[in-house]
């Protein structure tokens, strides 16, 4: 019984992974949001969507996700991109819209932080925005 569970732990890890190729080089980066639409104000238990716009600086990156963090009622936004490492990669700058959706679970005040890069110091600047959730 052993030896049988030894030679399906070897054949496992012998042909499980492959190291010869590990596909495209590449890696996540954030890319600051330009505009929002966003309601004036939630409904609790209602669905909002959110529209966010940024500027996909050239054909080698690609959308990735939503960065998204809650912190009691504060949430922080930021668009993550794949970009490919590539040597043909061209300037594009293209708006590009993406949004996700939002759902209030308690009545009082959202603060939306929509990551818009870093200053000339290094800093996060954010466009902040408070929405009142109603019943």
């Amino acid at each position: 019984m052993i030896r049988k569970f030894l030679f399906c732990l070897i054949t496992v890890a012998l042909f499980s992974c492959s190291v010869d190729d590990a596909g495209p080089a590449s890696h996540q980066e954030l890319l600051p949001i330009e505009s929002v639409v966003i309601p004036d104000e939630f409904q609790v238990g209602i669905s909002y969507q959110i529209d966010l716009t940024y500027v996909k600086p050239t054909n080698c990156h690609s959308f990735y996700n939503i960065y998204y963090l809650k912190n009691f009622n504060e949430r922080t936004v930021a668009v993550i991109s794949t970009v490919y490492q590539n040597e043909n990669c061209t300037t594009i700058d293209a708006q590009t819209d993406v949004s996700f959706n939002f759902v209030a679970t308690q009545t009082g005040s959202y603060i939306f932080k929509f990551w818009q890069g870093e200053d000339q110091n290094g800093e996060d600047t954010y466009l902040e925005m408070e929405i009142p959730a109603v019943e």
